[in-house]
This record gives C-alpha cells, structure tokens and sequence, in this order.
C-alpha cells in the first residue's frame, strides 16, 4: 500500500459516467410533455451500494423498493429513475408500479431484480402512467459516452433550472480513483434530506459497510445542512455505488489512504448540496451560513441551518436588506446554547454585531454587498471551538408562483 498523500482534484469531465465501467442515458418515454423524464444508470458489474434517505415518515414506494434492494443484495448494478411523478402515497398499485420498474429494468438487463434501484420524483400522489415507462424502459440505451450523462442529468430534474453536475480524482494505493455525483433538486428542500435524488458513481474498490459508513458521516456536513423552504420530501435518496474497477486495494477506515477517499466524496457532496441550494425554485441567491465558537459541531450545524432557513433571513437577502436582527432572532430560537452578550455576526466582511451590541455600518456598502449572488452570514459564539456551516437561498415572489402553480 502506498502512504504517499495525493490531492483531491476537480476534474473537468464532471459527469456520472466519468468513472471507469459506469453508462447512463436519458430519454423522453412520455411522463412529460417533451422533456426527458426516464433516466437509467449501470455498472459493469455488481458495485458496493450506499444510500441515505428522506426522514419523512411517509415514504414513497420506489424508496422502500430500493432500500429492500439494498438489505437483499447488499449490491446495486442499475438504477432506473423516472420524473413527473413521484409515485408517493399511491397504496399497494403504486409499490406494484415501483416493483414492475425494477423487473423490467432487471429483464432488460439480464440481471437480478434485486440488483436493480428505483427512484422517482415528481408530483405527489397521482398513479403511475406504466405503459410508457415500461415502453420507455425497452427503449433507452445507456452510454459511457458524455451525452448519455448529459441526457441523463436532464432525465430526473423537475422544476430544477439547470443540471447538477460534478466529479473529483484522487491517487490510491498507485490507482486514479474517480468519484462523481449528479443530482436534482430545487424545491421542498430542507435540511435532513430534500426534495433530491443525487447519484454517485466511483470506481474505488471500497465494501457496502465501510461505503455506508462514509456517506453516513459525509451526508450529516453536507446534503443535511441546506435548505430551500423548510419542506422535507418523500423521496429523497442520496445512492452510491462503487464498482472497484480502479482495482485499488480494499478501502476501509484503517487504509492509510482513507481520508483521501472521503476527501473526494465530501466534495462530490458538497458540490451537489450547494448546487441544489443555489437552484432553489425562483432562488436569485445562495446564501451560506458559517458558525464559530459553538459548544460542539452539531450545535455549530443546527444554529447554521436556523439561520439559513428563516423564511425572514431569506426574503431580507432578496430584498437586500442588511437586517441583522432577523439573524441574531433565529440564533436565538435555534435552541442551541448560548450567552448573547458574547454573539457576534457579520455580514459579508462587515462586522454589524459585537459581543451582543448594534456595530455601525455602512447600509450602502452592504446594499451593493448583497446584490451579488452568493452571500455569507458568520456568527461568533465564543462558546467553544464547535463549528458549522449551512447552504441555502433566497425566498422569492417566483417560489410563490411556482409552488401555487405546480400541478396546474
């Protein structure tokens, strides 16, 4: 085993095809009106699996589908993924629906069903529309080439503006290890999971436990600290699979390479949690929070995700509307410990809080401040060395008129 210590690398050819032995593809089968709505993704070969997922008590039926799989199997060689519906709360035809995807998929394939995921997304509670999915599902042809990934990454979005795309590469055990991501997600997003579906590919040579294990630890830092309205969905899933075609040695927490590893699946994460946050339904804004000085982390976490999800702190920045106090209330109603005469909070590089007391500053320079499209918030505890950071954005006229509008 080499203990030499390689970088973690943004790549350019940033697509879930990137690692070695995966294919992908995107086609319209008929869900939407012309827009890609069935998407497929595969290994070569059977690859170790991870998942997180929603922490909704109602869960859709291509979720407990997939979690089955994964209990079953313990692996994953395909994924097939529908949009425009999300066949959520649909009784015992929608997990009939769910199960006909995956059989379908595994025929077509020549593979085990159980080896098959599914996940959908979409609007809630309607049936399932089976003959074109099924049609469609004989029809699509996966591809290594970047325009199955491409058409892929457009195949799972819904009310999403652009597609969420990216990939690193790291040195192990002498192998280029590869790990890419793709992903969905715009509205209902909240911390704990959101309205997403997010894919990653790597071809690490790594076991489901110990890949679980990561993802578990990497998910808490990043996909579970954005959020958008507040709303946690019913389908969201976070899959991993790694084929192992890099044929490194077996990655476990006591390889000396494994931070490396990590490394490069909390950037793939975090690139895709801010992605999503940044493309929040009618967001102009990403707004990051970043919290010092708490008693722990997760305190740091949960002060940060108060922050950045106050309905008050998110109309402020679209109205650019340096109002500190909306920060320092939702501090306050986080739960977290605190003394409030220690706070201090800045905005942007300004200091507008000082041991709990009003800083002077200058409202036109923060005026031009938050007209850019990324803005950040730091809060000083000065409580202990806990720290924290959480994504998010602004709340628009447009979320109203998207969201008041998305079944008509």
């Amino acid at each position: 085993m080499t203990t030499t210590v390689a970088p973690v690398k943004r790549i350019s050819r940033k697509n879930i095809v990137s690692p070695i032995g995966f294919k992908a593809a995107g086609i319209h089968c008929g869900l939407k009106h012309k827009k890609h709505d069935l998407a497929l993704l595969i290994s070569e070969v059977p690859a170790s699996v991870a998942g997180v997922f929603t922490t909704n008590a109602i869960q859709a039926a291509p979720l407990l589908v997939t979690k089955e799989a994964i209990q079953q199997a313990g692996k994953m060689q395909a994924v097939i993924i529908n949009s425009g519906n999300a066949n959520a709360c649909t009784g015992q035809q929608g997990l009939k629906d769910a199960y006909a995807m995956q059989q379908a998929t595994a025929e077509k394939l020549g593979i085990a069903p159980e080896l098959v995921g599914v996940s959908s997304t979409g609007v809630i509670g309607e049936m399932m529309k089976m003959e074109p999915i099924l049609k469609g599902i004989q029809k699509i042809q996966p591809s290594a080439e970047l325009e199955g990934a491409i058409n892929f990454s457009q195949a799972i979005l819904t009310t999403d503006t652009v597609t969420k795309n990216t990939a690193y590469k790291t040195i192990i055990d002498g192998k280029e290890i590869i790990i890419a991501g793709t992903a969905k997600g715009s509205g209902m997003i909240a911390p704990n999971m959101a309205t997403m579906l997010s894919y990653i590919t790597t071809d690490a040579n790594i076991e489901s436990v110990h890949l679980q294990a990561a993802l578990k630890a990497v998910t808490d830092v990043t996909f579970n600290s954005i959020t958008v309205d507040g709303d946690t969905s019913t389908n969201d899933t976070v899959l991993v699979l790694a084929n192992g075609l890099a044929l490194n040695d077996a990655l476990t927490p006591t390889h000396p390479d494994w931070a490396l590893f990590v490394q490069a699946l909390h950037a793939v994460s975090q690139d895709l949690a801010k992605m999503i946050a940044k493309d929040g339904e009618g967001a102009t804004k990403l707004i990051e929070v970043e919290v010092q000085g708490a008693i722990s982390d997760d305190e740091a976490r949960k002060i940060a995700k108060s922050v950045v999800g106050s309905p008050l702190v998110k109309t402020a920045v679209f109205g650019c509307d340096a109002n500190w106090g909306r920060i320092i209330a939702a501090v306050g109603y986080s739960g977290a410990t605190l003394d409030p005469n220690a706070i201090s909070i800045k905005i942007g590089t300004t200091t507008v809080v000082e041991n709990g007391e009003p800083v002077y500053f200058s409202e036109e320079q923060l005026l031009v401040y938050l007209k850019q499209p990324e803005v950040k918030f730091t809060v000083a505890l000065h409580q202990g060395s806990g720290q924290g950071v959480a994504w998010g954005c602004d709340l628009t006229y447009d979320y109203v008129q998207i969201n008041a509008t998305y079944r008509s």
